[in-house]
């Protein structure tokens, strides 16, 4: 029988942003996604209803997130869950709101963390983007319960037109 992960997602309301991320390390200096550095990224396709996705075995993360935004966008609908590796165990319900219904087979969601878990001398408490934000709450519960390292330092683009990397779009 096979120990490797395996997350069923059922998308109930239409999200406009999808995404899974493998939490190795977090960037407690941003927030959302960012906040969590430079994670492993298994492909979730936002426009499909119903998809399984089953994780790497080796190599694991410190944890697993997944993140919805709504199509029209509502913070108060968005759609978070955080799990961990969990051999032998099965988890299901809502990823915190009705919209999105998660399956796990060998996982189990890591509950606790929320505001909360920010302390209060950090000065990005203050700040309405940070404490809100559950990827930093959830980032800063990774710090405080599992000791996650900082993330490696980012590509930082240059603050002067003509220095660095051209952008261009697509």
């Amino acid at each position: 029988m096979s120990q490797r992960i395996q997350i069923q997602i059922e998308s109930r309301s239409r999200y406009h942003i999808m995404w899974l991320a493998g939490v190795r390390h977090v960037a407690l200096d941003q927030h959302c996604l960012r906040s969590f550095g430079q994670p492993d990224r298994p492909r979730v396709d936002v426009r499909r209803r119903h998809q399984t996705l089953e994780l790497p075995q080796d190599n694991p993360p410190l944890a697993w997130y997944l993140c919805a935004l709504p199509n029209p966008w509502n913070w108060s609908q968005n759609a978070h869950l955080a799990f961990e590796g969990a051999a032998g165990e099965q988890w299901e319900g809502l990823a915190l709101v009705p919209g999105l219904y998660v399956h796990l087979d060998n996982a189990r969601p890591i509950e606790g963390w929320g505001e909360h878990s920010i302390p209060a001398s950090e000065p990005r408490r203050n700040s309405y983007r940070f404490r809100t934000c559950r990827n930093y709450q959830f980032a800063w519960w990774l710090r405080m319960e599992r000791n996650a390292p900082d993330a490696p330092p980012e590509y930082v683009p240059p603050r002067r037109p003509g220095e660095g990397e051209q952008m261009s779009l697509l």
